[in-house]
């Protein structure tokens, strides 16, 4: 008997990641292969291994990437090869997810599966858009249907005149494609041309959007605003009330996209959401371990040469320590060493292993960083700088005409993953700002193509100095730099700029 993993069919929710449960959390952080939807939030993928088998099957109406029996075989066929399979549906998988012939395909196969619940849209991007779809004294009741049959997208059920009869809340998903054919079947079935009706395209995600109107005008209201799939149609009384969220943050409504390595992201992410902020990853950096070199190794186990040792990014610092502890070198090795770091939260990270750092530029730039040192070297120190392979090299220039010796050893570099995130055009042109951490995220954004027509209403914003030069070599000179380079220097800085500019209120 054929042996298979176990699959998991979750919910991913409507599309704000923080909307996925616990358990899918868990299943995503755990799992060998990931099947995920258009639907789903990219953000959901920075859960899973790096080792994870990501592999895309969105639908768009009229362009599949892979048809519904391609991807019944394509859950099998993972399933396998990997014990833990997870096939991430947007929304609930059993609400017009067509989850139902995923599990029968599973079942005919005799694979274990489980199904795990998500938020469904039908009722979060109501929500979001301040839309309750039941009311006391309004609606006692809603009900979900698609807007298209089964056989063909363009075709509005032949139900659609009946549900005119139903009372409560109506809510219509899949139907923005026969929008016009779905309001004349309903005015026809007996509804009055006054019922309110609300569109919320792209809900609970930086994107959504949303069109008020009635039966009667909310066809030219929505083509005049250009609103597009995906969305959901909520007809009733309902639909005429506005109970969105009162709380008011400092940067609310605000859209960012930020650009760096998963743990620089997650820090950021996290301290603008709080500040009400939409974030979403625009460039995706993973980082390449270069610290096992017989370079790097020759001078760990050699400590006693150097006096400083200069740490220019937090990454650096556990590579050191990881590598240290590899080799079994024992910290006490490092106790005539003086460490400098290049701000505040580098010094943090030193401090985790239990060390201060002796010297931190009162500025946070790898200049500044190299000025102080070139002050608190003597001639006869020897410095270690393990750092990054695109590194500043204003830190080894300015050390070379100081005549300080030094060894200058790349342990890691920072790559671009553009398997973790596809953004439409559209998305990326609707971004306030747009981060970014390092040379090489930029590197990473705008070598593919030319952006600079996609970004004219954004502005830009450096971590540092040195990142802000790169952006110049490609022709963005208009910048907002922080003045520390930190995630705290990112977040006052686009804060700052909100609140001076708009006067904190979009």
């Amino acid at each position: 008997m054929e042996k298979y993993g176990r699959v998991y069919l979750v919910g991913a929710g409507p599309g704000d990641a923080e909307l996925l449960t616990l358990k899918g959390k868990r299943l995503l952080q755990s799992c060998d292969a990931v099947i995920y939807d258009r639907l789903a939030s990219e953000k959901l993928l920075e859960y899973v291994k790096a080792d994870c088998d990501r592999i895309y099957a969105g639908k768009v109406v009229g362009n599949h990437a892979l048809g519904q029996e391609e991807i019944n075989q394509l859950i099998i066929d993972k399933a396998r090869t990997c014990e833990v399979v997870v096939r991430l549906k947007g929304g609930d998988p059993f609400v017009f997810g067509r989850g139902g012939e995923e599990v029968l395909a599973l079942q005919e196969e005799g694979i274990p599966y489980e199904i795990v619940p998500g938020v469904t849209s039908a009722i979060a991007a109501a929500a979001y858009a301040g839309i309750p779809v039941t009311h006391r004294g309004s609606s006692q009741s809603f009900t979900v249907i698609t807007g298209h049959t089964a056989e063909e997208e363009e075709n509005v059920p032949d139900s659609m005149a009946d549900m005119a009869k139903i009372p409560g809340t109506l809510i219509i998903l899949m139907g923005m494609g026969n929008l016009e054919g779905i309001t004349e079947k309903l005015i026809k079935g007996g509804k009055h041309p006054d019922t309110p009706v609300a569109v919320v395209s792209n809900g609970t995600t930086p994107w959504q959007r949303e069109v008020r109107g009635s039966l009667a005008d909310i066809c030219n209201k929505v083509k005049e605003e250009g609103m597009k799939a995906p969305a959901i149609i909520i007809i009733g009384s309902v639909a005429g009330l506005n109970m969105k969220a009162s709380i008011c943050y400092p940067l609310s409504g605000v859209r960012i996209g930020i650009t760096g390595t998963k743990d620089l992201r997650e820090k950021l992410t996290k301290q603008l959401e709080e500040l009400g902020a939409e974030t979403i990853t625009v460039g995706a950096l993973e980082l390449a371990d270069y610290s096992e070199s017989s370079e790097f190794d020759q001078a760990l186990q050699s400590l006693e040469q150097y006096h400083w040792i200069v740490f220019t990014s937090s990454n650096a610092v556990r590579l050191f320590f990881q590598r240290l502890k590899e080799l079994t070198i024992d910290h006490r090795k490092l106790s005539h060493i003086r460490f400098a770091a290049v701000g505040s939260g580098t010094a943090k990270v030193l401090l985790e292993y239990g060390f201060y750092a002796d010297l931190v530029p009162g500025e946070y730039s790898a200049i500044k960083l190299a000025q102080e040192l070139v002050n608190a070297v003597t001639p006869m120190e020897k410095l270690l700088i393990p750092r990054a392979v695109q590194g500043s090299e204003e830190l080894i220039k300015t050390l070379q005409e100081k005549n300080i010796s030094y060894d200058d050893i790349k342990i890691y570099d920072v790559l671009n993953n553009p398997n973790l995130t596809e953004l439409s055009q559209s998305q990326v042109k609707q971004l306030d700002y747009l981060v970014f951490t390092s040379s090489s995220g930029v590197h990473g954004f705008f070598q593919s193509s030319d952006k600079r027509e996609l970004l004219k209403d954004t502005k830009i914003v450096s971590i540092g100095d040195a990142t802000k030069k790169t952006l110049n070599e490609y022709g963005y000179n208009i910048i907002l730099t922080a003045r520390e380079a930190s995630v705290n220097g990112i977040v006052e800085c686009i804060t700052e700029d909100d609140r001076n500019f708009r006067g904190g209120n979009r």
